[in-house]
C-alpha cells in the first residue's frame, strides 16, 4: 500500500481547483455596464444645469470597451477597474475645474461583464448579476435553485478566461475556504461524475456502477455491488483488474511493471480490511468476486453426479 500511493492516477482529467477564495471584495464597474449620473450644482450659472434645476441627469451612459464614458465638459473619463465610489470620487474631481462646487451621484446598472453565467446541472440556469460582495459557487448555485437532484456525485466545473477548474459539490460542502468568490465574466456549470466501475463474478450485482462520491475506496465499492453473495462468492478472493496506459510504464519510475494489473484483497483478515479501505477504486476498474472453492466442488460433484445417474439410467 505505501507503494501503491506512488503509482500514477489516469482516466480522469484533474482540473485542479482554485484553493481559496478570489476575486475583488467589492464590484467594481467594467465595459458594457451602464453609469447613470446626477450631478447637483448649487452655482446660479451653472454650465451643467438649466435655470431653476438643481441637479442634472445623465442617464445611461455605457462604459465603452476601453472603460471610459463621456462627461460634459469634462470628456472621457476612465471608471473601468474602480468601485462606484472609486468612480464616483474621479468624476468629481474631474468636475472641479468647470464647477468646483458640483457634487456627483453615481448608480451603477451591471452588464455582461459585471455577471455571471449558470450554464446548467441546477434547477434554474441563466446569468446572474453580481450580487455585492462576497458572490461565491455556493452562492450561485443556490441562486440557480440548487443542482439537479438526478445528479450522482455533482462535478462543479468554473470557466474563467481561457482555463477551466473543477471539484465535487461534496468537496465545497466539507471545505468552505474552497467556496471561492466569482468575477465578472465566470462561466459555471455541474455535470454528473462520469467515472464508474464494473462488478463481476459473485457479486451482489453485476453492473456499471457511478462513482458515488469523490473517492471511492476498495470497501466502498463492495458495499455499492451489494457485497459478496454468501452462497457463491470466496471472500479471500476478490480481485481488482486495471489496465494502466502504456506511458506509466516507465523503467526508473515507481509504478506498474506493466500494463495490465490485477490486485488481490482478503476480507477475511484485519489486514485486508484495513487494506480494502486505503485502496482507491479508479474509472473504468473491474471488481471481480471469485467463485467459492466449495462452491466450484459442488459443481463439479454436481456434475459427476449428474453423469452417474445418466449412466445407470442408461444400463437399466
Amino acid at each position: 500500500m505505501p507503494s501503491l500511493k506512488d503509482w500514477p492516477t489516469f482516466g480522469t482529467r484533474n482540473y485542479g481547483w482554485i484553493g481559496h477564495s478570489h476575486g475583488s471584495t467589492t464590484n467594481v464597474i467594467q465595459p458594457g455596464d451602464t453609469i447613470n449620473l446626477r450631478i447637483w450644482d448649487s452655482e446660479d450659472n451653472s454650465l451643467l444645469t438649466g435655470v431653476g434645476q438643481q441637479a442634472a441627469e445623465l442617464p445611461g451612459l455605457v462604459v465603452t470597451p476601453n472603460g471610459t464614458i463621456f462627461v460634459p465638459y469634462v470628456g472621457k473619463v476612465n471608471v473601468s477597474g474602480r468601485s462606484t465610489d472609486a468612480a464616483r470620487a474621479t468624476i468629481q474631481r474631474s468636475l472641479e475645474a468647470v464647477s468646483p462646487s458640483a457634487q456627483v451621484q453615481l448608480t451603477m446598472e451591471q452588464g455582461r461583464g459585471n455577471s455571471v453565467d449558470l450554464v446548467g446541472g441546477v434547477n434554474t440556469p441563466g446569468n446572474f448579476p453580481m450580487q455585492g460582495t462576497g458572490y461565491s459557487v455556493l452562492s450561485l448555485i443556490a441562486a440557480g435553485g440548487g443542482v439537479s437532484s438526478s445528479f450522482s456525485n455533482p462535478q462543479i466545473r468554473l470557466v474563467r478566461g481561457h482555463d477551466i477548474y473543477g471539484t465535487s459539490i461534496e468537496h465545497l460542502y466539507d471545505n468552505p475556504r474552497s467556496d471561492t468568490r466569482l468575477r465578472g465574466g465566470d462561466k459555471v456549470y455541474i455535470e454528473e461524475d462520469e467515472r464508474y466501475f464494473l462488478s463481476l463474478g459473485a457479486a451482489g450485482t453485476e453492473a456499471l456502477h457511478p462513482f458515488t462520491k469523490a473517492d471511492v475506496s476498495a470497501l466502498d465499492a463492495m458495499s455499492i455491488v451489494g457485497g459478496v453473495n454468501d452462497s457463491r462468492g470466496d471472500p479471500q478472493g476478490i480481485l481488482i483488474l486495471r489496465e494502466y496506459p502504456n506511458s506509466a510504464v516507465r523503467p526508473g519510475v515507481r509504478g506498474p511493471r506493466q500494463q495490465r494489473v490485477v490486485f488481490t484483497i482478503d476480507l477475511t483478515s484485519s489486514d485486508g480490511l484495513f487494506s480494502a479501505r486505503n485502496f482507491q477504486v479508479m474509472n473504468e476498474d473491474l471488481v471481480l468476486i471469485t467463485e467459492s472453492p466449495i462452491n466450484n466442488a459442488r459443481t463439479i460433484l454436481g456434475l459427476v453426479g449428474s453423469a452417474f445417474g445418466i449412466a445407470s439410467a442408461v444400463s437399466d
